[in-house]
């Protein structure tokens, strides 16, 4: 039986996505993305989320139940790049999802067959705005 497909969010990219104030409280705002992805999104995934600069003090890195935070040195874009390549190499066949807008990282990962799409679909599902498929 082949593993679950990977998700892999842009942090910064999501939470920024939503005008809510997240700015004020970087930290905080990354601790509530993944309080939220601890939930599930209503599909099965194994699921990476990426954090950098301010937003790393929200939540340690680690691994738990489906939910692996990591935690950029530098680039956030780089570390879901690296994520991305290390998945790939690991499984040539795996499914692998990267939430994000940006165009760039969006190029970068498609390089290594991964599909991307924006922060409303993962905040719809989120929010329980969308059926499961």
């Amino acid at each position: 039986m082949a593993g679950l497909a990977l998700l892999v969010v842009d942090a910064a990219n999501v939470v920024g996505s939503r005008p809510d104030g997240w700015w004020r409280d970087r930290a905080g705002a990354a601790a509530r993305l993944v309080e939220s992805l601890r939930q599930g999104v209503g599909e099965p995934y194994d699921i990476t989320v990426v954090l950098e600069g301010a937003a790393r003090k929200g939540v340690p890195p680690g691994d738990e139940a489906g939910l692996r935070v990591v935690h950029a040195a530098n680039s956030g874009d780089d570390t879901i790049v690296d994520v991305v390549a290390s998945a790939r190499e690991a499984d040539a066949h795996r499914e692998i999802l990267v939430i994000t807008a940006d165009r760039e990282l969006r190029r970068r990962v498609e390089e290594f067959d991964a599909r991307t799409t924006g922060p409303s679909w993962l905040r719809e599902r989120l929010d329980g705005t969308t059926p499961s498929a």
